[in-house]
């Protein structure tokens, strides 16, 4: 048997291209450019990336100037900054897929635009990619910055979602390095719940991780309030656990013994007892506990099936609005795939 090897074609010196999602970012985005751009520049100079690599800010329709600010800093003669604008607001993790989709480049990095993750191990992911890895996660080496109730809702997460059958990475946001066969692979993923967290460990191929303290934000607000925390680990479980769905045959069954023994115990104080209200205990409580399981058994289900109608309709994830490079830039080229 002949064993055929599909090979991805990487130079010794890689091309890099940055992934920063941004959502009314104004606030942060000027020291985001001068940090990011440095970071570039001190890396080609050491020969660990090619000059031909770039940022690419992905702009998910925001409502204040940061399409304004990234198409500025992207028109500059000779910079490493290139723009994408959604046609409006997709979210956080549609908007970074739409950027890995689109960035040409051996290997692209994703990173937030609020400067939290640090930008020093970025040498350690490129280092673990030059030794064979295709993914390299950034992990969180503490939760030391965040308060109390973030700190124990986000490790109960991970741990729930662990126990779910999920395969996650522990304390790992969307920080990661990922080879271009990664990303080609991830594209072949049809799905319109996009949660690439659980995606990403899915695509199997050699992986790492690197540690690293994040940062207090820069500037500007988090994009991601208590509610849209919420969103997001909801989104996780239903698409890639179906623990919930059998959780309801489970609960049946203990409601139906439930039930079962307090008809016995209804029928021993009518037969033994003088105080017992007539009807009352053999209706009122089993009525109460199956209408209160029937009721979340039915918003599990209709979960489940509002994301198999939302996949069925196959419309595409985003639209690219806008693109933004340097004049000198050549746009066939520029986006060509790989």
């Amino acid at each position: 048997m002949t064993i055929h090897h599909i090979n991805y074609q990487v130079k010794a010196i890689p091309i890099l291209s940055i992934v920063v999602p941004c959502y009314n970012e104004e606030d942060v985005l000027p020291e985001t450019f001068a940090r990011l751009e440095s970071l570039l520049a001190e890396l080609v100079l050491s020969e660990a990336i090619s000059n031909k690599s770039a940022i690419w800010l992905v702009d998910d329709g925001s409502t204040d100037r940061t399409w304004h600010l990234i198409s500025r800093v992207s028109d500059q003669s000779g910079g490493p900054f290139r723009g994408i604008k959604l046609s409006r607001n997709q979210g956080h993790q549609i908007a970074l897929y739409a950027g890995l989709m689109t960035a040409k480049g051996d290997v692209l990095i994703s990173i937030d635009a609020d400067l939290q993750d640090d930008l020093n191990v970025i040498n350690q992911m490129l280092d673990a990619f030059k030794g064979g890895d295709d993914i390299v996660y950034g992990v969180r080496s503490s939760r030391r910055s965040d308060n109390f109730f973030k700190r124990t809702s986000a490790e109960m997460y991970y741990y729930i979602m662990d126990k779910l059958g999920v395969e996650i990475v522990f304390n790992h946001a969307d920080f990661r390095l990922m080879s271009r066969r990664s990303v080609e692979a991830l594209r072949k993923f049809p799905e319109s719940n996009i949660f690439l967290r659980g995606l990403v460990p899915l695509l199997g191929f050699s992986s790492s991780i690197v540690q690293y303290e994040r940062l207090e934000r820069f500037a500007g607000d988090s994009k991601y309030p208590l509610m849209r925390m919420l969103s997001l680990a909801w989104q996780g479980v239903t698409s890639f656990s179906v623990f919930p769905l059998r959780a309801i045959t489970t609960l049946g069954i203990l409601v139906s013994i439930i039930s079962l023994a307090m008809a016995f115990w209804a029928l021993y104080v009518k037969l033994f007892s003088q105080s017992a209200v007539p009807g009352w205990a053999s209706m009122v409580i089993p009525l109460f506990l199956i209408s209160g399981v029937q009721l979340l058994s039915l918003g599990l289900i209709g979960e489940y099936l509002a994301k198999v109608f939302v996949e069925s309709k196959k419309r595409p994830l985003y639209f690219l609005d806008q693109l933004a490079m340097p004049p000198e830039c050549d746009y066939e080229e520029e986006f060509a795939r790989d």
